[in-house]
């Protein structure tokens, strides 16, 4: 029993730091609620209230998944790049005046769109991770202030080439029909947007687990000296990494722009890159587990929308689950001493073996 504690100790510890989040938000119900039954049903159900609600959770859950993937892909080669955010908005921005400029057929017309909001945010992702192979800058803090770039300077793209002037707000003009993602279940906005998340998840384990770049990815996080003295050229893989993960968060931008909005009506940042950097620490930077955590915190979010509009629970109850969560996986300390404790006995059974068997 205990060596498979030890084995899947990592998801052992997210599970119950999801459980003690859990338990403190009923606890907060039951304290400020007025009902609060009413309040811990909508909490725990409330996304299965109707099909919209649930089709709300996927379509949320999908822009949140590519932005964990865009962030896992450079954590996993130990670059804490936080510039999703960033290389989504700009790219959505650049693609969507590409899509409202050009005519081809839908066939073409998806695919090149997707394939210059790729190329726009691998640009996006190659600043930092050339500045960091070739001078060791600090990829957090290039990342960080490049959010704020991409956030103005697409703006200003948008504002003075590409704005409908006959809206009454900061919009752009209407990608054609034939840059839509068709939203195909009913009472819902699922879209075929969906399916690529679904695709780039494979694509994405299958690249990290499968595939010699993969590795060397994952060698370079583990240990960069030992990945150099075994030949892996980590120069040319940290800046890899960070293109393949601002590609990925481009795509993920014009996804929702070409699925949900269909024109670029955001004024700021929308927040799925910061989100990405949560699932992707819940996840533990593997792909299928963050898939698995952005559709969770996509679940809470609607339960929070419900609780919202039907209970007199804040739906800020959301945010302090979030926080508890992170705040339990990031500290080392938590379920340290368990692990220990299990690690010595197992260490003590294998001597008991060793001395039996000699």
């Amino acid at each position: 029993m205990d060596k498979y504690i030890l084995k899947y100790f990592n998801l052992i510890r997210t599970i119950i730091a999801i459980l003690i989040g859990i338990f403190i938000c009923i606890l907060i119900i039951f304290i400020i609620s007025k009902d609060p039954q009413d309040g811990l049903r909508y909490f725990l159900l409330g996304p299965f209230s109707s099909v919209s609600r649930l089709g709300n959770v996927i379509e949320m859950a999908s822009p949140i998944i590519l932005c964990g993937l865009a962030i896992a892909i450079p954590f996993q080669a130990e670059q804490f790049n936080v510039g999703a955010e960033g290389a989504l908005f700009i790219s959505a921005a650049v693609a969507t005046g590409f899509g409202v400029s050009t005519t081809f057929p839908k066939i073409i017309h998806i695919p090149l769109i997707l394939l210059v909001a790729g190329g726009v945010g691998a640009i996006w992702g190659f600043i930092p991770g050339i500045l960091k192979a070739k001078w060791n800058t600090n990829e957090l803090v290039i990342t960080l202030m490049m959010n704020y770039v991409a956030l103005f300077l697409s703006l200003y793209i948008i504002n003075f080439h590409f704005r409908d002037k006959k809206a009454n707000f900061l919009v752009s003009y209407q990608l054609p029909k034939t840059a839509w993602f068709d939203q195909f279940i009913e009472n819902t906005r699922i879209h075929y947007g969906v399916l690529l998340t679904v695709v780039l998840v494979i694509l994405v384990y299958i690249l990290l687990y499968k595939t010699k770049l993969g590795y060397e990815i994952r060698m370079t996080g583990l240990n960069i000296n030992f990945a150099k003295y075994g030949g892996i050229n980590t120069f040319k893989i940290i800046v890899l990494s960070q293109v393949i993960g601002g590609f990925i968060a481009g795509v993920a931008g014009i996804s929702e722009i070409m699925g949900i909005h269909r024109r670029f009506n955001w004024q700021a940042t929308p927040g799925y890159g910061w989100d990405g950097v949560t699932v992707a620490i819940i996840g533990r930077n593997h792909p299928i587990l963050i898939a698995f955590a952005s559709i969770f915190i996509a679940y809470i979010r609607v339960s929070g929308q419900v609780l919202n509009l039907l209970t007199d629970v804040p739906s800020e109850i959301v945010t302090i689950f979030e926080s508890i969560i992170i705040l339990l996986i990031t500290a080392e300390a938590f379920l340290s001493q368990w692990k220990y404790k299990i690690t010595v006995r197992e260490a003590e059974k294998r001597e008991v073996k060793v001395e039996s068997a000699s």
